[in-house]
């Protein structure tokens, strides 16, 4: 599997996670829950976890939520749950910091939105206890710049200068340059109070796919901090993914980004996972990465009148999801695999041999029979009513076989 064309970012390391420097790119998401409730929190950290977030990060707005910290890391360590958790604070992470350092300890990174930190005269005070309370704990730093919460100081600053310009510029590009001035001036104010390049991580989130991408492609040119990739706000449902693959994978492509997160809105009572598979599905149809076995299915047509490969691949695809937590550590390798679940003899053949391992099951009219391909080679043909079941021992004895516990990584 191909890497991107990686640019030259600092390596930071957040718990045992490397961003940036040569690591591959990161997937990371944010619970929903009341970090005062640590059982919920717990829990949702674990599914996020097991569904392959690397990094998971949570609210911290308040002293219940501070004191809860310590807490919910301790329980994640008893339940063998390592990921690094990161602090999100806005407007009052100074003085929580200050009154609970069990809480700056447990964290694995703060995120601190220059935006919110404060206001007027004590922006920069704030800021620096911020950034001072980093230095102490020897913990890295994500300066999240938000377009919904841009620094206005830095966005007025610019706008005085604009007007002076024989050809003043857009509001909208001078809000873009806001964005990135607020990013960069605060990595440098942060590196002058003593944080080095390789405890800071950027990012620059708008809701505009176009906007983000002309920014990311603008501060990349300009710096060489670890970048954190996402676009805010991204939406609910199918317009959430694609807007979010639209403006990730443009840059990706460019080697642009050394972490990301997609910002779905979930549907009332959904799984937070949601955003973890996006992500992770997201690298790995692009080559850079591979996080679970890949389903190949067909779209269907009138050939495929009945919907059974339609339920088998939905079937086999959640079957392999799920047992990804078990098999990433037992199988090496078992996240590259192909598998196809195909509809007639059009492309079921051909599209089964390519993959691993493939099914081709028969079209409207054709004989009632779903030929099996390993590695090319059709190995046996399934008939009756127990085609799924016997598929899915095929290929549990497909993984055993080809993805050995002593196998290489």
């Amino acid at each position: 599997m191909s890497k991107s064309p990686r640019r030259n970012s600092h390596a930071v390391m957040v718990g045992d996670i490397q961003i940036g420097g040569s690591a591959p790119i990161v997937v990371q998401s944010m619970t929903n829950t009341d970090t005062a409730d640590i059982a919920a929190t717990v829990r949702q950290i674990i599914e996020l976890s097991r569904a392959g977030s690397e990094l998971v990060r949570i609210t911290v707005n308040s002293e219940e939520a501070a004191r809860a910290v310590p807490e919910i890391r301790n329980q994640l360590d008893q339940k063998g749950f390592t990921v690094p958790i990161i602090g999100d604070f806005h407007f009052n992470g100074h003085k929580l910091l200050a009154k609970y350092p069990d809480c700056a300890e447990a964290l694995a990174k703060f995120r601190i939105n220059p935006g919110n930190v404060g206001r007027g005269k004590s922006r920069d005070p704030q800021f620096a206890q911020m950034i001072e309370f980093a230095c102490q704990y020897d913990k890295p730093v994500r300066i999240g710049v938000n377009g919904g919460s841009l620094d206005q100081s830095v966005l007025t600053r610019l706008l005085d200068e604009n007007r002076s310009k024989p050809e003043p510029d857009e509001l909208s590009v001078v809000t873009r340059e806001a964005i990135i001035v607020s990013a960069l001036e605060s990595a440098a104010r942060a590196e002058s109070l003593g944080l080095g390049p390789d405890k800071i991580v950027l990012s620059c989130k708008i809701s505009n796919v176009q906007e983000l991408i002309d920014i990311y492609e603008n501060i990349s040119q300009r710096c060489e901090y670890a970048l954190h990739l996402g676009l805010t706000e991204a939406g609910m449902g199918s317009k959430g993914i694609v807007a979010s693959a639209a403006a990730l994978s443009v840059l990706m492509q460019q080697g642009i980004g050394d972490t990301i997160r997609i910002s779905l809105t979930p549907e009332p009572g959904a799984a937070r996972t949601k955003e973890v598979v996006v992500a992770q599905e997201l690298l790995q149809t692009m080559g850079f990465r591979s996080f679970a076995p890949m389903v190949i299915a067909c779209p269907g047509c009138g050939r495929t009148t009945s919907d059974y490969f339609q339920k088998l691949a939905m079937q086999i695809q959640a079957y392999l999801r799920d047992q990804m937590p078990v098999w990433r550590d037992q199988y090496h390798g078992v996240e590259e695999m192909e598998v196809a679940v195909m509809g007639c003899v059009v492309n079921g053949p051909g599209e089964s041999k390519n993959a691993n391992i493939g099914i081709s099951l028969p079209g409207t009219g054709e004989s009632p029979v779903a030929p099996v391909y390993e590695d090319g080679v059709k190995t046996v043909t399934l008939k009756g009513e127990h085609i799924a079941e016997e598929f899915q021992e095929i290929v549990e004895k497909y993984i055993a076989s080809h993805y050995s516990q002593n196998a290489a990584h």
